[in-house]
């Protein structure tokens, strides 16, 4: 880390400001380059003059200076708070490479932050997620993170595994002694309790991962119930088509759509029927994996028509997954028409009533945002990557493998798994063996951050 490196902060477009960004032991002489006219006193905004290679000048701007150690790399850091725009930042960046810096990585600002211990790894890997969160929960979750809450949490729980393992060396320090019973009972309930503690942790977080990549809305239904109507206006634009044919729609449709504080991904499935078209056939094998893959379905009825053996297929794939404990919306869509079809049987689903074609779907946005909200939960303590999920999985798997010889007396064994379990947990902070890990992980951050 002894070169210098420099990027644009923020995203590319025509905006108001834009933030180009220096980090490295050589920040101050390069930038002196570009702002000749400012003091660079540390974190004092100073309005100047920011000069190309050629000492023409570029914009006018802020100025800062964030003095080493007290900086986000912990490093030399200086941002240029220029007009928005690609030119001016491009310029500015240009100009700073010529004098001496490089263009940064994707992450590396972060990733110097952490190798600086500045931040943890939990925390760096909170920055990222919390740029792609799709909701508010997740961005206030995130946030914590990046205040340091899951470090807490992983501190917590290695000093309990290392209590134990102080206990399970002194047992063998003094093998010919009777280890007393209550010690024993002791070590395995502790143990229990982290086992379960992690369990529902990895739980609650694979079911709220939705908060950061969206939750999985899935419409469906048979063919020409209303879905690709109820999309388009969902969407407020015509993104379906729609027609009286059954099976125009043959492949899934998905879009983003904000839904009170969450931005999910709503698809609109091809309908599900018995056919001997073999692409309409493969539309209907995309939507019996959106069913398995959504965390919320909303099933469209048609009031106006009889039940038939498709509405028992929907009905069927209903029950099935709500024995998953999906979220389940039933929708009797044409309300506007007389009723035809007797829906007796869904009144276990606690149906809404809805008119695709008048617009009347007010009842199934409120249903669905109360769905979302309950599967975000409260704002506990969330795993933000499958990597952080994994090595939870990993410290509860060998917690419960060390159970076992500690009931048979085998402390050596006990210990080994109780060492593995720390190993786990402190990947999601301090990994030991990180520089192939922290090459791809932070190769996944935004070019300037």
């Amino acid at each position: 880390m002894n070169d210098t490196i420099a990027a644009i902060a923020t995203a590319p477009g025509t905006a108001s400001l834009a933030i180009v960004r220096l980090s490295g032991p050589q920040a101050r002489e390069i930038a002196r380059h570009i702002a000749p006219d400012a003091s660079f006193r540390p974190r004092h905004a100073q309005l100047c003059d920011f000069l190309d290679s050629q000492e023409k000048m570029i914009d006018r701007g802020i100025v800062l200076y964030f003095q080493a150690p007290r900086s986000f790399t912990g490093e030399e850091v200086l941002e240029f708070q220029t007009h928005g725009g690609y030119l001016i930042a491009q310029e500015i960046l240009q100009a700073l490479l010529k004098h001496g810096a490089r263009l940064a990585r994707p992450g590396e600002f972060s990733k110097r932050a952490f190798l600086n211990g500045k931040i943890d790894l939990s925390e760096a890997e909170a920055i990222a997620r919390i740029i792609e969160a799709k909701s508010v929960d997740a961005a206030r979750i995130l946030a914590r993170q990046i205040k340091g809450e899951l470090g807490s949490f992983v501190r917590e729980v290695r000093e309990e595994l290392l209590e134990a393992m102080a206990h399970s060396e002194v047992m063998i320090d003094y093998a010919e002694e009777e280890i007393p019973a209550d010690l024993m009972d002791t070590l395995s309930g502790k143990l229990t309790r982290l086992e379960s503690r992690l369990k529902e942790l990895v739980e609650s977080s694979r079911r709220r991962q939705g908060l950061i990549e969206g939750f999985r809305v899935a419409i469906v239904g048979k063919p020409n119930v209303g879905k690709s109507s109820l999309l388009n206006r969902l969407l407020q634009y015509e993104r379906a088509i729609v027609s009286e044919w059954a099976g125009t729609t043959r492949d899934t449709i998905e879009e983003h759509l904000k839904v009170g504080s969450h931005v999910i991904r709503i698809i609109d499935t091809a309908g599900i029927r018995q056919t001997e078209d073999r692409i309409e056939q493969i539309g209907v094998e995309r939507s019996l994996r959106s069913i398995e893959e959504a965390e919320v379905l909303i099933a469209l009825f048609d009031l106006s028509r009889p039940w038939e053996a498709e509405d028992e297929e929907i009905f069927r794939q209903l029950r099935q997954a709500k024995e998953e404990g999906k979220e389940l919306i039933v929708a009797l869509n044409k309300s506007d028409l007389p009723a035809v079809m007797e829906h007796s049987l869904l009144e276990e689903f606690s149906p809404v009533r809805i008119s695709a074609k008048e617009g009347a779907y007010e009842a199934l946005m409120a249903e669905l945002e109360r769905r979302l909200d309950r599967l975000g939960g409260d704002e506990e303590l969330m795993l933000a990557s499958s990597r952080q999920i994994e090595a939870v999985e990993r410290c509860a798997g060998e917690i419960s493998r060390a159970r076992e010889p500690l009931e048979r007396g085998e402390l050596e064994l006990f210990s080994y798994h109780l060492q593995e379990a720390v190993g786990a947990l402190s990947e999601l902070t301090h990994p030991f063996e990180h520089e192939e890990m922290l090459e791809r992980m932070f190769g996944e951050f935004c070019l300037g951050k």
